[in-house]
Parts: C-alpha cells; sequence; structure tokens
C-alpha cells in the first residue's frame, strides 16, 4: 500500500491523463490527416467548398472509382524517381553519422580526460560554431566549390554537413563521457590496458547508449535538413527534402501537391520506426548522468 504521502489526487491523475491524451491527439494528428490526404486527389484534400471532401473523397471517386487512390505516392516514387532522393537521403545520413560518430567520440573522450585549460576554449568555439546559421557558413563554401568543380555532388555536401554537425556531437559525447568515473580507466590500465584499449573494451560499451542517442540525433540533423542540401546538391542529386520542395514548384514552374504529399509521409513514416526501435537506448542515453561508478 502506499502511504498517503505517495498518493496523487485523483483529480490530478485525471488532469494529467486528460493533458497526456490531448497532447498526443494534437502531435498525431498532423501526420495522420497528411496521410490520410496522401490517398485522395487535389481537389478534395484541398477542397475550399467542403472540407468534409477530404474525409469521403468525391472528387477522388469520380476520378478514380474509389475514395482512395495511390496515384500520389505512384506519381512521385514512379513518375519523378523519388527513390533516388531516397536513397541520396540514406547514403548522406549513414556518412554523416559514421563520420561524425567517430570524431565526436574520440575528441569528446580526449577533452574528457584531458587537463588542460585549452579543453574549455575549444568547446566554447564549437559551441560558437555551431549557433552560427548553417546558411552562413554555406555561402563561404560555394566559391571554392565552384572552383575546384565539386559543387552538386554528395561527398561535398557530407563533408559540410559533418563540418557543422560535428560541435553538437563533440559537446552530447563529452558530456556522457565526463560522467563516466576516471577510475575506470585507471583499473583498465593497471590491468595492463594502453589508453585506447581502455576506450575501446570499457568506457564505449559502458556509455554506449550515449553513442546511439548522439548517432540518432545527428541522423536526424542530416535527414532534415534543408538549407545546406538545397544549395549544395544539383537537382539530379538531391536529398528528399529538397526534392519534396521541388514537387510544390516555383512561380515559374507548377508543381503537383499530391506527390509532395505523398513525399511527405513517405519521409516521415522512417523517422517514426526509427525513434521506436531506438526508444529505449535514447531513454538510457538521456539519462546517462545517473550513471555511477
Amino acid at each position: 500500500m502506499a502511504s498517503k504521502a505517495q498518493r496523487v489526487p485523483l483529480g490530478l491523475r485525471l488532469t494529467t491523463s486528460l493533458f497526456i491524451i490531448v497532447w498526443l491527439i494534437l502531435a498525431a494528428f498532423p501526420f495522420f490527416w497528411t496521410l490520410w490526404g496522401s490517398f485522395k486527389v487535389e481537389l478534395d484534400f484541398f477542397s475550399i467548398a467542403d472540407w468534409t471532401n477530404a474525409l469521403f473523397g468525391p472528387r477522388t471517386q469520380e476520378t478514380y472509382g474509389s475514395p482512395f487512390t495511390g496515384a500520389g505516392y505512384y506519381g512521385a516514387w514512379v513518375q519523378e524517381d523519388f527513390w533516388r532522393a531516397a536513397i541520396n537521403t540514406f547514403i548522406v545520413c549513414f556518412f554523416v553519422v559514421c563520420t561524425s560518430l567517430t570524431i565526436g567520440t574520440l575528441g569528446g573522450y580526449a577533452l574528457s580526460r584531458s587537463g588542460f585549460r585549452y579543453t574549455f576554449w575549444l568547446l566554447i568555439i564549437a559551441l560558437i560554431f555551431r549557433a552560427m546559421p548553417p546558411i552562413t557558413l554555406v555561402a563561404g563554401y560555394m566559391l571554392p566549390f565552384f572552383e575546384w568543380n565539386v559543387w552538386g555532388i554528395l561527398p561535398t555536401t557530407i563533408i559540410v554537413l559533418v563540418a557543422i554537425n560535428q560541435p553538437f556531437t563533440l559537446w552530447m559525447l563529452h558530456s556522457f563521457f565526463q560522467n563516466i568515473p576516471k577510475e575506470l580507466d585507471e583499473s583498465a590500465k593497471v590491468d595492463g590496458c594502453t589508453q585506447f584499449q581502455a576506450f575501446r573494451h570499457v568506457i564505449v560499451p559502458v556509455m554506449w547508449p550515449g553513442v546511439i542517442t548522439t548517432g540518432l540525433f545527428s541522423f536526424l540533423l542530416a535527414y532534415n535538413d534543408f538549407a545546406v542540401t538545397s544549395m549544395l546538391l544539383s537537382e539530379s542529386n538531391r536529398t528528399m527534402i529538397p526534392e519534396i520542395a521541388a514537387f510544390l514548384g516555383t512561380t515559374y514552374t507548377e508543381g503537383n501537391v499530391m506527390f509532395a504529399v505523398a513525399a511527405v509521409v513517405s519521409a516521415t513514416a522512417p523517422l517514426f520506426i526509427l525513434v521506436m526501435f531506438f526508444q529505449r537506448q535514447i531513454v538510457s542515453g538521456l539519462t546517462a548522468g545517473a550513471v555511477k561508478g
């Protein structure tokens, strides 16, 4: 039996539960509404005369003989080759995450174990660099990329994204390493390990949840980036986010809105799956400050 001090008043529990339910509905509604609308035609989903057309799809029924259609997905993935943008996105994200984690893990460990005063200033400089708007940093890369004829390809974009996101991974992993007692390193050295062996066999397994959490955030930063990828990638090498914007068209070109709606759902669904799959590691990583030696 819980003590009286530990009991939560019924009114507070009901209020908290109601707040959580309302918050979940509001947070999930945009995605599910977009998912529903991706199977309609534009005249239904963006109907001005009657918003219920988006629910029942009368124009979709007239056009395709069914209130649902996969024309938006077919148009995006087959007609407009959205699959190329998806492959480009995962190539960029894979190399950005691997490079950022490698540099961030080694650098964060070295800085957390360093006793020199310059450690603090290196972290401050990294923080200032990360606080700068990415668009201002990209402008500095444009001229040499054009001169060296390396603009528009994936490797140069990966390099720039790593440079922009590296301070974030360095700070985050440095914080995780600081929460791991230095006595673990010393014990490993007593047992005959070198500094790198102690790092590899003792420290990394302990802070593995932190590596996964940092890697996931680094993946999201690269996956959702628009400013850098739209400026540095050519039309044939676009990632998903700039490609979705291209579906909407411009003042000079006509776009297909339903292709964009279907592409938005296609780009968002993997993020839900990824977060659900790594949810335990994310929670463990974010609470890594509670690790004790």
